[in-house]
């Protein structure tokens, strides 16, 4: 099962993540001064998209 990259972005950024640049293989998000990359596929695997909504405490589905 994947999770679609826009959907996990979306997810981030109603936590108060914005876009911060392209890095090589990846998106760089932040807020405050925490840096969280998202790989720049369209779609991400379920286990990583969760564990990464799961570190920031993200209370959706």
């Amino acid at each position: 099962m994947c999770m679609k990259q826009k959907d996990l972005i979306k997810k981030l950024e109603s936590m108060g993540f914005k876009f911060l640049k392209h890095g090589g293989n990846h998106d760089i998000y932040i807020r405050e001064s925490v840096k969280e990359p998202i790989p720049r596929h369209k779609e991400i695997p379920e286990i990583l998209a969760r564990h990464i909504l799961k570190k920031y405490g993200y209370k959706g589905d």
